[in-house]
């Protein structure tokens, strides 16, 4: 049985053309994930960026720890229900808080405004969802670039120790919607029917 990670809601809740149906962006993930389980493998995708959010999760929580006059430790619990999966970063006992470390100076969003993403805003309302709180956080944090990454780009836009913390940290809030979960549900129920036509269709070719 399908079930979705948090991290990957956002490309399967994209509006359809019609009610009903899936985006072709879901399609798409869908028969990604359909081969990746029949022919058994699961690509190693990264950048740059992607490892930065990685080596650097634990200085972007103590960033925004320093910010907040808050003592949050890393969450290492994985949930899941019967449609989606996930590990979100910090758990407060009411809130759930996701860390993102921005790339540089160029990709942060000082104001919150601008960093609205529905991609991370679905997978927020899914740790919601499974820790069942009433309450989530998005977090951008800036903190200095490991200097192996940087590259070929201008490193001052990756230093930042020099800049007032307050000033590297925006946060965005969200409230539980239980419409939207509901939609939650229902868009992994056609990501499953879908996955199922795939399988027909295979089972057939192989006959």
């Amino acid at each position: 049985m399908m079930i979705i990670r948090a991290s990957a809601l956002g490309e399967i809740m994209a509006p359809a053309k019609k009610a009903g149906e899936l985006s072709a962006g879901a399609k798409t993930f869908v028969r990604k994930e359909f081969c990746r389980d029949v022919l058994g493998f699961r690509e190693d995708i990264s950048s740059p960026a992607m490892e930065k959010g990685i080596t650097c999760e634990q200085d972007s929580i103590e960033l925004y720890n320093t910010v907040h006059f808050t003592n949050w430790q890393k969450n290492t619990d994985r949930i899941k229900n019967d449609w989606i999966t996930g590990e979100c970063d910090i758990f407060t006992g009411d809130t759930v808080i996701d860390i993102k470390s921005s790339w540089s100076l160029t990709t942060f969003p000082l104001l919150a405004s601008m960093g609205e993403n529905s991609g991370y805003e679905w997978q927020l309302r899914a740790y919601m969802m499974l820790w069942d709180c009433p309450s989530a956080v998005l977090a951008y944090c800036m903190v200095s670039t490991p200097e192996h990454l940087i590259r070929w780009e201008d490193p001052s836009i990756h230093a930042v120790d020099h800049i007032d913390p307050v000033k590297r940290v925006t946060r965005l809030f969200y409230e539980r919607d239980a419409e939207k979960e509901q939609a939650i549900i229902e868009r992994v129920q056609l990501c499953r029917d879908y996955y199922n036509q795939l399988a027909d269709e295979y089972a057939a070719q192989t006959r």
